[in-house]
């Protein structure tokens, strides 16, 4: 079964969460792990920014999903809320909802800015009505 790990970040903008995302999606890279990345279209192009960037010591390789193009070879993909995985290693949700394809992943993270606990306790929720192993990261000094 898909273990989910809630991160609560103390931050409160967006592009901390996304640099978490990063590094998230960094530490799965080197662990020989795929990753898809799933987040709100609008906020495709600054996280494909940010993977080339951050952090700083390192470059993730990525793609961002096209439904028209082979199967990628990069171990980070980039897709919007909509799209389908290609793969089911780690899932890394940004978007707002749970998505029907979870159950297939090794392992999905749940990125969560103290200000969105509410947002953050709902999912949680969901999550635990389903049946997932899941587990709580507070983090105060991640950076």
């Amino acid at each position: 079964m898909t273990r989910v790990d809630f991160y609560i970040l103390a931050d409160t903008d967006e592009i901390a969460r996304r640099r978490f995302a990063c590094r998230l999606a960094s530490r799965a890279m080197a662990a020989g792990k795929r990753v898809h990345i799933r987040a709100p279209s609008e906020a495709l192009e600054a996280l494909d920014a940010l993977l080339w960037d951050y952090p700083p010591d390192r470059f993730i390789p990525h793609v961002r999903l096209a439904a028209d193009a082979p199967a990628p070879v990069e171990p980070v993909l980039l897709a919007a809320a909509s799209e389908q995985p290609v793969h089911r290693e780690v899932l890394i949700n940004l978007a707002a909802d749970i998505p029907d394809f979870l159950a297939g992943f090794e392992r999905a993270s749940e990125v969560v800015l103290a200000a969105d606990r509410a947002v953050g306790r709902a999912k949680y929720r969901q999550y635990r009505e389903r049946g997932y192993p899941l587990f709580h990261h507070e983090l105060d000094d991640w950076e």
